[in-house]
C-alpha cells in the first residue's frame, strides 16, 4: 500500500535541473555566494547533493547556469527586439527599459547586481563571466539605442561608452536598493515610480 503523504521533497525527475536553478538563485539573493552551500541548495529543491553533481559540477558552474538560464536569454531577446522594431527611438527606449524592468528588477534576479558588487573581489573569475555575459551586454544594448537615436536624428550626438554606462547605472542602483537593508532602502512600492521618473529624465537629456 503506497503512502497517501508524499515526502515535501519529492519531485519530478524531468524537472530537477529547473527546480535546482531557482533553489540556487533564491538563495545566492538571500545569503550571498559564499554563504550558499550545495548541501542548502540541493534541500531547497528537494533533491539529494549527489543529484545535484549529475548536473553542476560546482557551485560556481550553478551559478553561472543561472545566470545563461535566466538573464542571458532576456538579453538575447532583447537584442532582436532592437533589431526588429519600427518605432521611434524614444519609444524603443521606453520599451527596453520597462522590459528589463519587468522581467529583472521586479523578480529575483533584482538581487544579482548586489551580490556580484559584494563578492567580486573575493571571485573574480566569477566577476569576469558576469562582466562580459551581462554588464557588458547591458551596456552594448543601451549603445545601441543611442545609436539608433543618433542616427534618426532623434537623440542628440552623445559619447555612447561613457553616457550607456550612465543611462544603465540608475537601473542597477535601484534593483541594489531591493535588497538593501538600513543603508539607501527605499519603499520598494514605490520602485516603479521611480523607474518612470528616471525614464523622464534619461529622454528629456537625449531629445534634439
Amino acid at each position: 500500500m503506497s503512502c497517501p503523504f508524499k515526502p515535501k521533497w519529492e519531485r519530478r525527475k524531468d524537472a530537477r535541473p529547473q527546480e535546482l536553478l531557482a533553489a540556487a538563485l533564491e538563495l545566492f539573493v538571500e545569503r550571498g555566494f559564499a554563504a550558499t552551500r550545495l548541501d542548502d541548495v540541493a534541500r531547497t529543491a528537494g533533491v539529494s547533493k549527489g543529484t545535484l553533481y549529475l548536473y553542476f559540477s560546482s557551485k560556481e558552474e550553478l551559478f553561472k547556469a543561472v545566470v545563461r538560464e535566466s538573464i542571458v536569454p532576456l538579453i538575447g531577446a532583447a537584442e532582436d527586439a532592437i533589431g526588429q522594431f519600427n518605432g521611434s527611438s524614444e519609444e524603443l527606449f521606453r520599451l527596453i527599459t520597462h522590459t528589463w524592468w519587468d522581467n529583472v528588477g521586479n523578480t529575483k534576479l533584482s538581487g544579482l547586481p548586489k551580490l556580484m558588487m559584494a563578492e567580486a573581489g573575493n571571485f573574480p573569475e566569477l566577476a569576469r563571466f558576469y562582466q562580459e555575459e551581462v554588464v557588458d551586454r547591458g551596456e552594448n544594448l543601451m549603445k545601441t539605442v543611442l545609436r539608433r537615436g543618433m542616427e534618426r536624428g532623434e537623440f542628440r550626438q552623445v559619447d555612447l561608452e561613457i553616457d550607456a554606462r550612465i543611462l544603465t547605472a540608475p537601473v542597477i542602483m535601484m534593483m541594489m536598493w531591493k535588497h538593501s537593508q538600513g543603508v539607501c532602502q527605499i519603499d520598494p512600492g514605490k520602485l516603479d515610480t521611480y523607474l518612470e521618473h528616471y525614464i523622464e529624465i534619461a529622454l528629456h537629456s537625449l531629445r534634439i
